[in-house]
């Protein structure tokens, strides 16, 4: 299962061609550096990488940059929450769709692993994802429609649908309570 082909805004074009209702969500996030410890960025060793995240009503996050890249290894760096918001995404529509399809999921954990490339130039970009999603059903529950609604929701995560590089899902066994 992988992202691709079509990108997200060619598919949304298409379905507001085809009469469909297309919907605008928006987000609002804030970002405040936290490093400067009085030199600015003076130089390339004069400044932390620490940032807050803050999104109105909800805990302040506290990031950094990748320890590689001079960044504090206690906090999260947005690679991190890159590789995250693709396996949250997953596991929503997975669990939406599980629940519209009479599947009673009672567990579910993923070990999801990004990789991401560096170029000489300091430049990169992520090259994949993988999900493996590891999830325990009932015992009533379709083992088999279980399986299959992965595919599913992989076409249905927004997150997924948004990235330029291979998102793939990696279902490992099905286990029933």
């Amino acid at each position: 299962m992988r992202g691709g082909g079509e990108t997200p805004r060619e598919r949304a074009n298409k379905r507001g061609d085809a009469g469909d209702e297309v919907k605008s969500h928006n987000y609002e996030v804030q970002i405040d550096w936290t490093g400067n410890d009085g030199h600015g960025t003076e130089t390339y060793r004069a400044y932390r990488r620490d940032h807050s995240i803050v999104v109105a009503g909800k805990p302040q996050i506290l990031g950094s940059s990748d320890p590689s890249f001079r960044g504090d290894p206690a906090r999260y760096n947005p690679e991190e929450f890159l590789v995250a918001a693709l396996s949250a995404c997953h596991m929503l529509s997975y669990l939406h769709l599980c629940a519209t399809n009479k599947i009673s999921v009672l567990d579910y954990h993923d070990a999801a692993h990004g990789t991401m490339e560096e170029t000489a130039d300091g430049s990169g970009r992520f090259i994949r994802v993988e999900l493996r999603p590891k999830v325990k059903i009932s015992a009533n529950s379709d083992k088999a429609k279980a399986i299959a609604l992965h595919a599913e929701a992989h076409h249905k995560c927004f997150i997924a649908n948004s990235v330029n590089f291979p998102v793939e899902v990696t279902p490992g066994a099905v286990e029933t309570a």
